[in-house]
């Protein structure tokens, strides 16, 4: 196994001179959930999109279970490789139903016609119960996904990915816009992943990551600031200074 299962080192990105990331190292290893949190601006947005081949660095190094160098692929050559990212805004078919969203999903290079004429042996029926599941949307399956709430197209789109059995799952701000019940639901949604999968948790609710009872690493001005235990880094004056005090 892998040491890291991602690994970032001396990272910069600079935009017309502004440098989104300075310098930023970071490491993950597998089978872990970890909160990125810092104020708008640090480089979180940034970090992800070089992790998912959006942005190429500048400077530095970016891999992959330890041997795999993303710097060098493209972002559908990453997506192959097991790495899937949630934006904020979900991306769900809403005329299809929630479980055609699901078949839709499932890991399998089809074209177009090879999907329509697809019929879903045994295995993937169960796959997609499993999803279903998993996600807490077994009771809505027959609804159109243009019905859900917005917490719920949030649950769908991370069953889509996982669809695609991800080894990492970037996710960004899954708490935003949701129902105090859904936000709860989520996070014991994302602790339910990771116990198979690597989650990486970018959010701005604190209560949403305490939650979630993870490592949380600070950025700020593109470089890590403080990283441990939520209740260590909030003490930490500079996160204070910089984010939580504001």
């Amino acid at each position: 196994m892998a040491k890291n299962l991602l690994y970032l080192d001396a990272v910069t990105v600079s935009f017309d001179g502004f440098k989104a990331l300075n310098s930023l190292s970071f490491a993950a290893p597998p089978n872990e959930m970890r909160a990125i949190i810092g104020p708008n601006g640090a480089g979180k947005t940034t970090m992800m999109d070089v992790i998912t081949g959006k942005t190429r660095p500048d400077e530095g190094e970016v891999y992959f279970e330890d041997t795999i160098d993303l710097a060098r692929l493209d972002e559908a050559d990453i997506a192959r490789l097991g790495i899937g990212r949630k934006f904020q805004k979900p991306t769900v078919f809403e005329s299809q139903t929630v479980r055609d969203n699901l078949e839709l999903a499932l890991k399998g290079e089809r074209g177009v016609f090879a999907t329509v004429m697809h019929r879903l042996s045994a295995g993937e029926n169960a796959e997609i119960d499993r999803l279903l599941d998993l996600v807490r949307l077994a009771p809505k399956q027959d609804d159109l996904a243009g019905s859900l709430s917005h917490g719920q197209k949030q649950w769908l789109e991370i069953g889509m990915l996982m669809a695609q059995d991800p080894k990492l799952l970037l996710v960004d701000e899954p708490a935003a816009g949701m129902s105090d019940a859904e936000t709860e639901e989520t996070a014991v949604l994302l602790k339910d992943i990771a116990r198979n999968h690597s989650v990486i948790v970018v959010e701005h609710d604190m209560a949403f990551v305490r939650s979630l009872d993870v490592k949380v690493t600070v950025l700020h001005e593109g470089s890590v600031l403080a990283e441990g235990p939520l209740d260590h880094v909030s003490a930490d004056p500079r996160v204070i200074e910089v984010y939580l005090g504001r």
